[in-house]
């Protein structure tokens, strides 16, 4: 684990019990908005993804993900939130400040377009961080370069609009701690096969992905 995951948890968990805190104890989640998009999309893939780190990747990751809300403070219980849907996501000023505190104190959120959430999420990320721009990841960058190789960045899991798939991000002080992922649709990957009809190839890809992403959001 990093050193800023590690200050992380040891800081919550220090206000929690005053001991230690062993990776077990570990839980992902899911991150629930407001604005009438379907946040609750892809039921299957937290608990597929999460399965396959712990196999794959040797975690201790919780079996069962949480669902956390945008303002809530128990956001900060968790240091990855993963956010998928179709449609438009609205996050109030209260939100938007308690989001951006988690991640500028060492949370990671990672969004997912699963088709029709482009154009919301923007315009959120720009309420969240007015300041910063969506940079998209060189196909160099460490997130690709895990315990799986992705030369050429994002596999493509569902067709969309046809175009390639592209990973950006948002940095604060060279920190990654903002990924949105487009065109590419990873969580449809993680579900169960049978939900979408994925082969077997599309859905060992998307899952190498996601343990990538999890490993670097753990590790680097």
């Amino acid at each position: 684990m990093s050193y800023k995951l590690r200050y992380y948890f040891a800081i919550i968990f220090i206000f929690s019990s005053g001991i230690g805190i062993s990776q077990s104890t570990y839980k992902i989640a899911l991150l629930k908005y407001n604005g009438g998009g379907d946040w609750y999309a892809n039921p299957t893939s937290l608990p597929n993804l999460i399965k396959f780190c712990n196999k794959n990747l040797h975690t201790e990751i919780n079996k069962e993900p949480a669902t956390v809300e945008v303002g809530s403070p128990e956001i900060f219980n968790y240091p990855f939130i993963h956010m998928t849907g179709h449609g438009n996501v609205i996050f109030s000023s209260e939100e938007l400040k308690n989001l951006r505190t988690y991640l500028l104190g060492g949370g990671f959120l990672h969004a997912d377009d699963n088709y029709g959430m482009d154009k919301y999420i923007r315009r959120e990320i720009k309420k969240l961080f007015p300041d910063k721009e969506l940079v998209e990841l060189p196909f160099s960058h460490p997130i690709f370069h895990q315990k799986y190789n992705f030369p050429n960045g994002l596999p493509k899991i569902h067709k969309h609009n046809g175009k390639r798939p592209q990973a950006f991000g948002i940095f604060i002080d060279n920190r990654l701690v903002l990924l949105y992922t487009y065109e590419c649709d990873l969580g449809d990957g993680w579900e169960d096969t049978e939900v979408h009809h994925d082969t077997e190839e599309k859905h060992l890809q998307a899952l190498k992905m996601g343990a990538n992403i999890i490993q670097y959001v753990f590790t680097e």
